[in-house]
């Protein structure tokens, strides 16, 4: 996952449209071309959406005025992130760079190898939103941002360079204790439940909602059992039940497979769990987590130590060549920023106009508090 959000890194200014036509509804020109006002709010209902706001409804009850505080530093990075993307396809398009079919499956490829499954990067979309024909225009976005990068500067990142950064930051490098398991899941989540319920009877009364979920935890609970009874018969065919009957898709492709990982990566329940167990046995019960009943197999455990360099060098490298990209674009843009003929239509955009943020005045008898 930390993987995939590095390959993006260059492409996140840049999840929306700019248009070289000029409409009605300009709000912004960058030298030819037009910022709309659907342009930046598009943006914006984006970028709350993936901001901690979501879990307050995010765009949807977000209040758009300039009296909000809130609204007022997103809407000025927003404006200022647009206006790069602005100058960055102007630029692209002029030396004609572009992301061909071929391109795009070689990087989807490329991503799909480091999340480790197709389905595992498809549930990863589906967590952070993002469908599959958004993350498409993604890549090829990260193509021609790659492709522009290499036009303005060649990258060469050396062994010396990825040993020199691993020497400089051991720290990160090294873990605590680690088991490798694989699980099986059958999904119980309350709140999915309880949501499913009242889609169908908006008008059920708290104490039939509240029997039916019981019902259907404590039903889901019995099927988790019954495929506890299952793989306790034939423990060797764990991984196939996992793929036939776990509701972890992702993991289900690999037999339940989860791989390598510390006590912090999993909910409590899961974790306690994990870690109590010796290599090449199977939970005694099924376990209640958050997101259902697990039934855990761990494989191996890995005592807490340093990770060696062989191990993580192609790692340090792409990372250190995606931290110089960012750089040369940043660069790039910095000038080209002090270059350009940028007009504010619509003068509420100019960031000389913008409000200044205050705190709220606490009353003196709110301070004593």
């Amino acid at each position: 996952m930390k993987k995939l959000l590095t390959c993006l890194a260059l492409s996140t200014v840049l999840f929306s449209g700019c248009t070289f036509m000029h409409k009605a509804d300009g709000i912004i020109k960058v030298n030819d071309t037009v910022i709309t006002q659907a342009d930046f709010d598009s943006a914006f209902d984006k970028s709350v959406d993936k901001s901690f706001l979501k879990a307050f409804g995010g765009s949807k009850n977000f209040v758009k005025s300039d009296e909000n505080p809130m609204y007022s530093i997103f809407k000025e990075k927003i404006t200022n992130e647009l206006i790069v993307k602005a100058l960055l396809d102007a630029e692209i398009a002029k030396r004609g760079i572009t992301a061909t079919e071929e391109d795009v499956q070689n990087e989807l490829k490329t991503v799909i190898d480091k999340v480790g499954s197709k389905e595992e990067l498809n549930s990863l979309l589906k967590q952070r939103g993002i469908s599959n024909a958004q993350f498409t225009e993604d890549l090829k976005t990260q193509i021609k941002i790659r492709k522009l990068v290499n036009s303005l500067e060649k990258i060469n990142i050396t062994d010396a360079d990825a040993k020199k950064y691993y020497d400089t930051h051991k720290n990160e490098f090294t873990h605590g204790e680690q088991v490798r398991a694989s699980h099986i899941l059958i999904s119980a989540n309350t709140i999915e439940l309880i949501q499913k319920i009242k889609a169908k009877k908006p008008d059920m009364s708290t104490e039939e909602l509240n029997k039916q979920v019981e019902e259907q935890l404590a039903s889901q609970k019995a099927k988790a059992e019954a495929i506890l009874a299952e793989v306790k018969q034939n423990p060797d065919d764990f991984a196939k039940i996992a793929q036939k009957k776990s509701d972890d898709k992702a993991s289900a492709e690999r037999g339940g497979e989860l791989g390598f990982f510390p006590k912090e990566a999993m909910v409590p329940e899961f974790a306690n769990a994990a870690f109590s167990m010796k290599p090449n046995t199977i939970s005694e019960t099924v376990v209640k987590s958050p997101y259902g009943y697990h039934i855990i197999k761990v494989t191996d455990r890995m005592e807490a130590g340093s990770t060696p360099y062989d191990k993580v060098k192609d790692e340090i490298k792409f990372y250190l060549e995606t931290q110089k990209q960012i750089e040369v674009l940043k660069n790039f843009t910095a000038g080209a920023m002090k270059n350009a003929k940028i007009e504010y239509i619509d003068s509420s955009f100019d960031p000389k106009n913008a409000k200044p943020i205050t705190p709220t005045p606490v009353k003196k008898e709110e301070a004593k508090k």
